[in-house]
């Protein structure tokens, strides 16, 4: 699955675009290393989403294209 999905999905991420502007600005890292939308998401990788305040660092648990709100918070794990 696609970064800018998988952050829409999870719902760390309210909507898809602003999810592939953050990859473009440079905001969004995997691995330490900065993130194109377009990059495929597995499982284990760990990407840091520096918007706002407080940079979030999270490792992916789960991939699911579709998913309820109560089950999005079981895609990955707050480090």
């Amino acid at each position: 699955m696609r970064l800018d999905k998988f952050l829409k999905v999870s719902r760390l991420i309210k909507r898809r675009t602003i999810a592939n502007e953050a990859c473009d600005a440079g905001k969004i890292n995997v691995g330490g290393k900065s993130a194109r939308a377009s990059y495929e998401v597995k499982i284990g990788d760990e990407i840091e989403i520096n918007m706002g305040q407080k940079p979030l660092k999270i490792r992916v648990l789960k991939v699911s294209e579709i998913i309820g709100k109560d089950g999005a918070s079981g895609l990955y794990e707050v480090i």
